[in-house]
């Protein structure tokens, strides 16, 4: 019988959709934008797999949860009846913290768990790995992505392949994790830390950490501005990164490196765009320009949450990228939340590699 602890951080991620890039001391701010909790939402969804997993291999599997919000909620609307080991004083969106998820992690190691299966995102992977490190537990982690970030290499690719996972590992190894400094991200810039290593379980669907930059675009980013200016009419919801830099700078203005810009006919029409923004100002014809997180190959899902299942369906999508990076990556992955619509999204893309060409790419 395999034993889990399972932690959710219940505001992880919720700053992403209304513009904020984190939620680290921002959740007043992101509730007051409308912002939803994310979090749970992606624990049921890895739960239900985990379970489903179980079931179909025939192994048993005991599931202890921190109280309320922080995942016993959760893992019974699961279908768990989890043994509950602890928890907050209060449920309410913004009134836990880094030090109910290091509680847990505790809690779950005095009980000798073979997994800590946590929600959220780098904040949490942090008080995780560190409180882990701290205890001299050899207990694996593994992540569920719930935040705005996700710059560690310590979670699965999405909710669902963390539950499969949690079921059928046998092997572990060490790996990084990594955050970075959310008021300097918010200003567009990108400060990486090593904060800590930690074990987790060997698969294929988890990601690598996130590289930053790479690649020459210069070509590219003519193409695509060419392309956008011959569009009369048309809605540019140009993505986050350096390659879409490029683009923004090659249509003559500078745009948000971190955030999302709306541009059409010449005209920036919103910067740091929040989901509210970007639906407001779509038109009747609207594409999405997105360029894959390098090293992890994530074209939805990271870095981007603005860029809504909601926003997705109204428009058309490309993908660009440098040659190098699609080199690196190999495949594009999405995690939009929305499990019809990652479905849709899969197959091959044709991915703008230079000013004409493109390339196959397939999307897993």
């Amino acid at each position: 019988m395999r034993r889990i602890g399972v932690v959710v951080n219940p505001i992880a991620g919720m700053g992403g959709r209304v513009g904020l890039k984190g939620t680290d001391g921002k959740v007043e701010e992101a509730i007051e934008r409308g912002a939803e909790p994310r979090a749970p939402g992606r624990a049921v969804d890895a739960l239900v797999a985990l379970r489903e997993r179980a079931a179909g291999l025939g192994e048993e599997v005991e599931l202890l949860a921190w109280g309320g919000r922080m995942g016993a909620d959760e893992a019974r609307e699961a279908g768990f009846d989890p043994v509950v080991v602890g928890g907050p004083e209060s449920d309410e969106v913004g009134e836990t913290s880094g030090a109910d998820t290091r509680e847990a992690v505790r809690a779950f190691v005095e009980r000798g768990v073979d997994l800590v299966l946590f929600v959220g995102g780098d904040g949490t992977a942090v008080d995780v790995a560190q409180t882990l490190s701290e205890l001299g537990s050899d207990a694996p982690m593994l992540g569920v992505p719930a935040g705005v970030k996700v710059y560690s290499s310590v979670f699965a690719v999405t909710p669902r392949a963390a539950g499969r996972l949690a079921v059928v590992f046998d092997a572990t190894e060490t790996r990084e994790v990594n955050d970075i400094d959310e008021d300097a991200y918010r200003g567009g810039e990108v400060h990486t830390e090593l904060r800590a290593l930690a074990t987790v379980p060997v698969g294929e669907d988890l990601q690598a950490s996130k590289q930053v930059g790479g690649g020459t675009v210069e070509q590219l980013a003519e193409g695509v501005a060419e392309d956008a200016r011959e569009d009369a009419g048309g809605t540019y919801v140009l993505g986050p990164g350096s390659t879409l830099a490029a683009i923004k700078r090659e249509l003559g203005f500078d745009g948000t490196p971190l955030g999302v810009d709306v541009w059409r006919d010449g005209e920036v029409l919103v910067r740091d765009a929040a989901e509210s923004d970007v639906l407001e100002h779509l038109g009747e014809r609207n594409v999405i320009v997105v360029s894959p997180i390098g090293g992890q190959g994530f074209v939805f899902g990271r870095g981007n949450p603005q860029i809504s299942p909601e926003v997705i369906r109204q428009s058309e999508v490309e993908v660009v990228a440098s040659r190098s990076k699609l080199d690196d990556t190999g495949v594009l992955r999405v995690d939009t939340g929305d499990p019809d619509l990652d479905d849709r999204l899969r197959g091959w893309e044709r991915v703008r590699v230079g000013r004409f060409e493109r390339r196959m790419v397939k999307v897993v």
